[in-house]
């Protein structure tokens, strides 16, 4: 899927959040989507230091580390919803090399 004005490409697996059980059309627009998108990717880009630095300093495992984060990102004041929530995880992960956690569940 891409905007027509920024030529931003957003990939499947962030689309799927927004698709009904066996649907085929998004319930927002390209435009929410695309802006959603570019919000989770750059949260999950901006958390990779923090991550690292959460796995070093109190010397526990990735899927600690990212149990954590999930936890922060259900806040109500993450800015992101809990299906947000567990996909800027599941990024976070690959974009530091980790194995993906499993579907997390919040609490």
């Amino acid at each position: 899927m891409m905007s027509d004005d920024s030529q931003l490409i957003v990939p499947p697996s962030f689309i799927a959040l927004y698709l009904a059980p066996h649907g085929t059309r998004p319930s927002a627009q390209r435009e929410v989507i695309a802006a959603r998108y570019e919000f989770c990717e750059d949260l999950a880009t901006m958390l990779t230091e923090h991550a690292a630095d959460i796995k070093s300093s109190l010397h526990v495992t990735d899927d600690d580390v990212l149990s954590r984060v999930y936890r922060g990102l259900c806040a109500p004041d993450s800015g992101v919803n809990l299906t947000e929530a567990q996909w800027v995880v599941n990024r976070l992960a690959e974009l530091l090399g980790w194995p993906l956690p499993g579907d997390m569940t919040p609490g």
